[in-house]
C-alpha cells in the first residue's frame, strides 16, 4: 500500500490507516485529540502515539468532568507520571481546557457541533500530491484557533488546530497516492 510518507512506524502506520483523517464526532475523542495535538507541540506525533494510553489512564479516560476539578495533588502526580508529557504548562493547559471544553459544550450544544461549524460540518476534500504540499495552517484552522482561545483553551495555536483537524477528518489531507484518500472521499 502507498501510505503517505509520514506513516512508517509500527505505531504510525495504524494509526494512519484506522484513524488519521476519519471523520470523528464523539465529544470525548475530540476533547482527547485536541489535549495530545496541544502536548505535541514541540516534540513528534509519534512521542505522544507512544504515550497515549498513559495518558488515558492518567487523565481519567478523557473524562472532562474530573479533568476540571484537578487538585495541586494531582497535577504533582501528574507531573511525576513518565508516561505523559511532564510539563506543567501543558499539564496546566488540558486542566484549563476540560474547563473550557464543558463550558463550549453547554453553550453549543456539544463540543463536535462547536467544532465542525469551522469546516461547514462537512470534511474538506484536498487534493495533495505530497506531503510539502500540506499547509501547517489554513483560514479554518486560525478561525478556529482564535475562538477556542477567546473561550479559555491552552495550546490550541493555528498549526495545532490544524493538526487537530487532519487528526478528526475535518480535511482529508492524506495523499492522492495514498488509498486512505478515495476511501475517505477524495475524488
Amino acid at each position: 500500500m502507498s501510505r503517505c510518507a509520514w506513516a512508517r512506524t509500527e505505531l504510525s502506520i495504524p494509526y494512519h490507516d484506522t484513524e488519521w483523517g476519519v471523520p470523528v464526532h464523539d465529544d470525548r475523542v475530540l476533547f482527547e485529540l485536541l489535549n495530545l495535538e496541544g502536548a505535541q507541540a514541540g516534540l513528534s506525533w509519534e512521542t505522544i502515539l507512544k504515550k497515549r494510553e498513559s495518558y488515558r489512564a492518567a487523565f481519567d479516560q478523557w473524562d472532562a468532568r474530573k479533568i476540571a476539578r484537578y487538585d495541586a495533588d494531582k497535577v504533582a502526580a501528574l507531573l511525576a507520571n513518565p508516561g505523559i508529557v511532564r510539563n506543567r504548562l501543558k499539564v496546566a493547559a488540558t486542566i484549563a481546557n476540560a474547563q473550557a471544553f464543558l463550558a463550549v459544550q453547554k453553550e453549543s450544544g456539544g463540543f463536535d457541533k462547536f467544532l465542525w461549524q469551522f469546516v461547514g460540518g462537512k470534511p474538506i476534500q484536498n487534493a495533495r500530491q505530497s506531503l510539502k504540499d500540506i499547509p501547517p495552517r489554513t483560514p479554518e484552522a486560525e478561525a478556529m484557533s482564535k475562538a477556542l482561545l477567546k473561550r479559555g483553551f491552552k495550546f490550541v495555536g493555528p498549526t495545532i488546530c490544524y493538526a487537530l483537524m487532519q487528526a478528526v477528518g475535518m480535511v482529508n489531507d492524506h495523499c492522492v497516492d495514498c488509498p486512505r484518500w478515495r476511501e475517505l472521499g477524495g475524488r
